[in-house]
C-alpha cells in the first residue's frame, strides 16, 4: 500500500505501518552514518545532550557525495544499515523513531524497533542519484570535520522508501522469502 507521510514520525504513525508498505517521506530527516554514530555515543557516554533532537527523529544513513552546481546535495544512496546496529537500540530507545538504510538488522535492533513503536526503512541502493532528487535542503549540523559523514539536516519531499521492519514484529526480509519459497 502506497502513503505519504510528512515527519517527525510518531507512534501513532508508526503504529498504522506495516513491513512491506511503500511510503513517500515529506519533511526534516537527519543523516548520520558510523562516524557521526559513534560521537553521538560518546556524548552519551559523557552525560551530555545529542547534538540533534532525538524525539520522533528519522535518520537516513546516508554519506552523500559533493554536490553539483543548483542543488542541495549529490548523490544520496542509503549505506549498510548494520553498520549502525551497535547504536540503534540506544538511540531508539532515547526517542528515535525511524530508521532508513538498506539491508538486515540484528535481532537487537529489531527488538528495539517493536520494543518503542518504531519503524525501519529500505531506500533501493544504486539509486542515489535519484533519490537526491527528492532532497530540496541540506544543511550540515554538526561534525563537519566528518566530511561526508557530518550530521545533515535534510528536508525532503516524497522520499520514496518501504517498509522492512515495523513496529508489529513484522520483517519483510523474512516475509517476502517466505512468501517466494511457496511459488
Amino acid at each position: 500500500m502506497d502513503k505519504k507521510i510528512t515527519t517527525p514520525i510518531t507512534e501513532e504513525i508508526a503504529q498504522e505501518l506495516t513491513a512491506g508498505d511503500y511510503v513517500y517521506l515529506s519533511g526534516e530527516i537527519y543523516v548520520a552514518r558510523d562516524a557521526a554514530h559513534k560521537r553521538m555515543m560518546e556524548v552519551l557516554d559523557r552525560g551530555e545532550a545529542l547534538p540533534i533532537d532525538i524525539e520522533n527523529a528519522t535518520i537516513y544513513y546516508m554519506g552523500p557525495s559533493p554536490a553539483r552546481e543548483g542543488r542541495p546535495i549529490g548523490s544520496a544512496g542509503p549505506t549498510t544499515a548494520s553498520r549502525m546496529d551497535k547504536y540503534a537500540p540506544t538511540l531508539l530507545d532515547l526517542g528515535q523513531k525511524a530508521m532508513i538504510g538498506k539491508g538486515k538488522r540484528t535481532k537487537e535492533v529489531l527488538d528495539a524497533i517493536v520494543r518503542n513503536k518504531a519503524v525501519y526503512f529500505a531506500a533501493v541502493g544504486g539509486a542515489g542519484a535519484l533519490l537526491s532528487k527528492c532532497i530540496v535542503e541540506s544543511e550540515v549540523i554538526c561534525y563537519d570535520d566528518l566530511g561526508a559523514e557530518a550530521i545533515r539536516k535534510l528536508k525532503v519531499q516524497d522520499f520514496p522508501v518501504i517498509v522492512v521492519a515495523d513496529c508489529h514484529g513484522n520483517n519483510l526480509y523474512e516475509t517476502a522469502i517466505l512468501e517466494y519459497c511457496k511459488e
